[in-house]
């Protein structure tokens, strides 16, 4: 049979079908290939135990969820302050993944001035994303976001104390998602949810509730490959002078000529996240990319290494057999 993981505690895998869970283990062969199964993922299952994965159309290693057709992007605009550029990271972050995105602006009962509306708007909208203004506990615009849900699978991310569990509870009253209240001291909210897992908000709408997306950083990518993720600054890239140009400091840059046409806050994390690429350059430069792995790709399927230790002591076996026959034909 073949079902999806809608949740994974401890080491058990709950699978559904059909509109049925099955509680399954998976098959010691996988375990031993050390494939990791994540919530989303499609599998083969029989009796209680999971034999394969199938291959995934999407896939976000941190928090690990696969096969999500969209991620939604959470922000409150109060309560904590919306805080452009962390919206920015979570943005980038499903662009390096190719996953489309959809902005929520949550909260909107506590205020928010035209002005602000505005830049909102003239920034995210401009760029081709999908916005939806709301509020969880009054209920405004709570049927538009639900428009922009449905039919897919979707990943809610977002700051703490945004407001995911309440837009969850509020477009499905019976899912009852735990709440907590922004932190007045700290001026930001806590986790309320320790895993991923999928909800079903209709029967064909469903969110995976993560626990956050924390302490995103682009220290996994190259620094002229940044710019690939902002839509307004790549459209001049190939202009530049210099192919590697970072468009930071550059002459000849073609980004820099129309920094004008760039909002502020975009161009700020585009150059924050630069950063953190160049960091991870030094480490490649000096260190390497090539990671020892504990399983190799044979006949079409992944298969387990033997250690370096076992093989060592294969090559020794064999060689004791040659000179143990050498020394047999010599006393023949």
């Amino acid at each position: 049979m073949e079902g999806q993981i809608y949740k994974i505690h401890s080491d058990f895998y709950y699978v559904q079908k059909d509109n049925q869970s099955f509680e399954c283990k998976i098959r010691e062969v996988l375990k031993k290939q050390k494939i990791k199964i994540v919530t989303g993922d499609f599998v083969e299952f029989d009796n209680g135990v999971i034999s394969n994965i199938l291959p995934r159309k999407t896939f976000i290693p941190r928090p690990s969820v696969a096969n999500i057709d969209q991620i939604v992007v959470v922000s409150a605009l109060k309560q904590p302050d919306l805080d452009f550029h962390q919206l920015n990271r979570y943005i980038s972050l499903a662009k390096y993944y190719k996953i489309p995105i959809v902005l929520c602006f949550n909260k909107e009962d506590l205020g928010l001035e035209q002005e602000a509306q505005d830049k909102i708007i003239s920034i995210y909208e401009n760029l081709g994303y999908k916005l939806v203004f709301t509020s969880a506990t009054e209920k405004i615009g709570i049927n538009e976001f639900q428009k922009l849900l449905n039919g897919k699978l979707s990943a809610l991310c977002g700051n703490s104390g945004v407001g995911k569990s309440s837009l969850v509870n509020a477009l499905n009253p019976n899912v009852h998602l735990r709440t907590k209240e922004v932190s007045e001291k700290l001026s930001r909210g806590t986790h309320t949810t320790r895993h991923c897992e999928i909800i079903k908000i209709n029967d064909d709408t469903s969110i995976v509730d993560t626990p956050g997306f924390s302490n995103i950083k682009f220290d996994f990518m190259l620094p002229q490959d940044v710019a690939l993720l902002f839509d307004e600054i790549s459209k001049y890239r190939p202009q530049c002078k210099y192919s590697n140009c970072l468009h930071i400091n550059e002459a000849g840059c073609e980004v820099l000529k129309h920094i004008e046409e760039i909002d502020e806050t975009r161009y700020k994390s585009y150059v924050e996240f630069v950063s953190e690429a160049i960091e991870y350059k030094e480490h490649i430069k000096y260190n390497g990319q090539k990671k020892e792995t504990s399983q190799k790709f044979k006949n079409n399927k992944n298969q387990v290494k033997i250690s370096e230790r076992k093989r060592q002591a294969s090559r020794n076996t064999r060689r004791q057999n040659i000179y143990k026959e050498i020394s047999e034909n010599e006393n023949e």
